[in-house]
């Protein structure tokens, strides 16, 4: 029988120190509420200071000695026993998100517990698996090279994902031998800080798997401690840049940053139309557009610029149809996450409007009187030089443009410090993997976009990150390399 027993009316709100819930030593408090209709959920979440964060430390450098050199075969069946008790409980912990993102559980929800668990599986699969090198020894010297663990590790996750990216962040950490510390977003701090009992129950030793909610000052001392040595961070690019600073000012602590996106699609005139409208009105409205690889810039050729907009005009007028309630079954798209990122969007939108940057093809207002919902919205005609085309808006906004030649969009595809996500539709292959070689960009789709495989890496060029997850790539992320020379001839 499981211990797990949160729930909308029983919330965590404590920090989950050595496999206890504790009290938080300071008196600081997060304040959430439910973005469907801006009312309170809680003004009592605790923000862990500066002690707290030591005392995690602490705990997470006592039990690293003996995580480390746990068995092969009991770390992944830890591992795979933590997978199948989020799955176990996917609907209580999606619930504990929703109350304050406003994600609805089957176009959502049900998605990132599964990615969460799935990320677990896999990397646990990795564990006796994850070879080193060695080297011919002709010389008289046989070097063998090992991948040992770095310690205390930390991720800081997002609001948009805060579970699935849970699973993205401690499953690699943990699997290769770190202890590893959870700082949920301020945002949406509950289905993290409701892990402690699956922590316990799935059997990772005290000090191994630890939460501490908070604010950025929290993130600020993970980011700045001595004694922390990895930080993986997902969120905003000005954030991830005084991350990466504090890290560097510390203990020069590894650095994973997965940040913004600006993500263009290409549609060419051999394209599968219906294809390249369903990826795309997907990609702009999955979690109500805020994902950071969505595609928000669609380019169209100038044969088919008129047929697409009719089809992608008629796609998200369906999906404002689909917006409502996300406790209801039946809702696809909840709100925005809370009244700022409400005031952002709407701010582009507005002066997209008033500014002359694009015309307004489909959306662009408000749905009902409270809450945070807005309808998706598609801008045409856009200036190349405007905000709404240049800046990540993180909502369910996009634009379009109609461009002639291959040439001409792949230049303005890549004239942007984004380099998230790309997708090219075609249906010449030839032409689909030289555009594809093209973007500069982590990632690139054919005949799809804004999507991630778990075994395949995840990230983004220029300013849209540093380093890879997923993967073996994020295995190595929190490894340290050691070379370990024989002579072979004394």
């Amino acid at each position: 029988m499981s211990s797990f027993t949160f729930s909308r009316s029983n919330l965590p709100k404590q920090l989950f120190i050595n496999n206890e819930y504790v009290n938080s030593t300071g008196d600081a408090k997060l304040t959430v509420h439910n973005p469907k209709d801006n009312t309170l959920v809680a003004d009592d979440v605790p923000i862990a200071n500066a002690a707290d964060v030591d005392a995690a430390v602490d705990a997470a450098e006592k039990a690293f000695p003996a995580w480390r050199k746990l068995p092969a075969v009991q770390r992944r069946a830890i591992l795979t026993k933590f997978a199948d008790l989020i799955e176990a409980h996917a609907v209580e912990l999606a619930e504990l998100t929703r109350i304050t993102l406003g994600a609805p559980y089957e176009s959502f929800g049900k998605f990132e517990a599964g990615l969460a668990a799935e990320a677990f599986r896999y990397n646990a699969g990795w564990i006796d698996k994850f070879a080193g090198e060695s080297f011919p020894q002709d010389d008289g010297f046989l070097k063998i090279v090992r991948n040992e663990p770095l310690g205390v590790t930390a991720g800081i996750v997002p609001w948009n994902g805060p579970l699935g990216t849970v699973g993205l962040k401690a499953a690699p950490a943990l699997a290769t031998g770190n202890c590893f510390i959870l700082k949920p977003s301020e945002k949406t701090p509950f289905a993290s800080l409701a892990l402690g009992p699956l922590i316990k129950e799935a059997g990772f030793p005290a000090g191994v798997f630890q939460v501490l909610s908070g604010d950025g000052s929290t993130g600020a001392l993970i980011a700045s401690h001595m004694r922390v040595r990895k930080v993986s961070f997902t969120g905003s690019i000005p954030t991830g840049k005084k991350i990466q600073e504090m890290a560097a000012r510390s203990n020069l602590k590894r650095v994973t940053l997965e940040l913004g996106g600006k993500s263009p699609a290409v549609i060419f005139d051999d394209a599968n139309l219906d294809n390249a409208v369903t990826w795309t009105a997907n990609a702009i409205t999955g979690n109500t557009g805020q994902v950071c690889f969505a595609a928000s810039r669609v380019y169209v050729q100038e044969g088919i610029y008129d047929a697409f907009i009719e089809k992608y005009k008629e796609a998200m007028k369906a999906k404002s149809g689909v917006v409502g309630d996300p406790d209801e079954k039946e809702t696809m798209l909840g709100p925005l996450v809370d009244e700022a990122q409400f005031k952002r969007v709407s701010g582009f939108i507005q002066r997209g409007k008033e500014q002359g940057q694009g015309k307004l093809l489909v959306g662009g207002a408000r749905i009902g009187e409270k809450g945070f919902f807005i309808e998706p919205t598609v801008f045409t005609d856009v200036d190349p030089q405007s905000e709404i085309h240049t800046q990540e808006i993180f909502g369910p906004v996009s634009v379009v443009r109609k461009f002639s030649t291959e040439e001409e969009i792949m230049e303005l595809s890549n004239n942007t410090n984004f380099g998230l996500m790309a997708g090219v539709f075609t249906q010449d292959i030839n032409k689909a993997l030289r555009v594809a070689s093209e973007f500069e960009s982590g990632m690139v789709g054919v005949n799809c976009v804004s999507l991630m495989f778990m075994n395949a890496p995840f990230g983004g060029s220029k300013e849209s990150g540093l380093g890879r997850e997923c993967g073996v790539h994020a295995l190595r992320a929190f490894t340290e390399l050691k070379t370990v020379m024989v002579n072979l001839n004394y």
